[in-house]
């Protein structure tokens, strides 16, 4: 399949307006092209340092302009944050992503740190993402160093929808800054969101720019608001489920080899439009009952829908992207047993069900740990493993 990168808005608006069910049907042909139809990737993100941002994004609950419950708290030390990525692994993700609330990162010992987290996260045989704010060349060269997987910075909404919403850094700040995730050899995870006030050219425009990028980004985190009271998006009403659904099919169809991932805002979706966002081409969601500071479906929900929709957990470094490929043999190796650890994790062979006290447990004639094994168990077991 030939990769486009010169849609017109146009082309992009009369996806948008199909039918529904016409609109599903090409997106999943395209999906079924070029992905396991029947594959999601499990992605865990954590807020590796919460708050006190200096941006003004309207829809943050972290930026210290507005009054918000989150208040600005010290950095995670790497240790919690590998205690934290033994987690989400037992559990079945194969991603994780750091993130911290800076405007930019500035070289000194808190980047460091975060360079030696990104290298404990591979020494795990997870990929590892981290979403930071601006990069100078030298920090993503760093990061890639340290064997970075993918570098997460979305453009949020269209260039002439961004000053409603972001005043202190601009449209070509962030597209700069892909370019140079790009540069260094960092598979780009680039998104934006929904239900800002934004029109639906503004929806269109936006899934043009990320189509149109050079490569397509690896990952396209496709998120709805959350609003949170204190921020000036606080009184936008709620995303109707089918627009995210239309949101997935369409960044489907104009980025067919790319991750496309079902974000912020999935707590308010039901285990039946969930299942449509899959359908769309959604092959990605972030799991773990917490996304940076919102609320995100608990672990065990996304299980039983994924036990119950026959999807199975993505192996690590399985995406088409090729940068992802390719990041895979630089930077650190897996320690030993991590990635049989990983692979237990994520093994499809045993079977979901449901024990007398409601949780779901491994059920496998092999003696497998699946998704929804332990976390207890599975992080102390691999701890000694490493």
């Amino acid at each position: 399949m030939t990769l486009r990168h010169d849609w017109s808005l146009d082309e992009v608006r009369a996806l948008h307006a199909l039918p529904l069910t016409d609109l599903l049907l090409r997106a999943q042909t395209v999906h079924r092209a070029n992905h396991a139809p029947d594959s999601v990737q499990l992605c865990t993100l954590l807020s590796v340092k919460t708050g006190g941002c200096q941006e003004d994004c309207a829809y943050c609950p972290q930026s210290s302009h507005y009054d918000t419950s989150v208040n600005a708290e010290r950095m995670l030390s790497v240790d919690e944050v590998l205690s934290k990525a033994r987690q989400a692994r037992a559990t079945g993700s194969t991603r994780f992503c750091m993130g911290a609330a800076w405007r930019d990162v500035k070289d000194g010992p808190a980047f460091d740190n975060v360079l030696d987290m990104v290298k404990g996260v591979r020494e795990l045989g997870l990929e590892a993402c981290a979403t930071l704010g601006m990069l100078t060349d030298d920090q993503a060269k760093r990061l890639a160093g340290a064997g970075l997987t993918a570098y997460n910075h979305n453009i949020d909404t269209s260039r002439e929808h961004y000053d409603q919403i972001i005043s202190t850094r601009t449209f070509d700040d962030r597209l700069q800054t892909v370019a140079r995730v790009v540069k260094a050899g960092i598979s780009v995870c680039c998104g934006g969101i929904i239900g800002m006030g934004e029109s639906v050219r503004d929806r269109c425009e936006m899934l043009r720019t990320l189509a149109n990028l050079s490569p397509h980004p690896g990952s396209v985190p496709i998120n709805a608001l959350v609003p949170v009271e204190g921020t000036p998006l606080e009184e936008q009403k709620r995303v109707d489920p089918l627009e995210l659904v239309r949101m997935c099919a369409v960044a489907r169809i104009l980025m067919p080899q790319s991750m496309v991932r079902l974000s912020a805002g999935r707590q308010e979706l039901s285990r039946e439009a969930q299942v449509l966002c899959f359908m769309a081409g959604a092959n990605s969601i972030f799991y773990g009952e917490k996304l940076l500071t919102t609320g995100n479906p608990d672990v065990l929900e996304d299980q039983r829908l994924m036990t119950d929709a026959g999807l199975k957990p993505m192996a690590p470094y399985a995406s088409p992207d090729p940068t992802v490929q390719a990041t895979k043999e630089r930077g650190p190796k897996p320690k030993m047993g991590a990635v049989a650890l990983a692979a237990r994790a994520i093994s499809s062979d045993a079977l979901m069900t449901d024990s007398p006290n409601g949780d779901l447990v491994a059920d496998s004639p092999k003696g497998e740990v699946a998704i929804g094994a332990p976390v207890e168990a599975m992080a102390t077991e691999s701890a000694e493993a490493e």
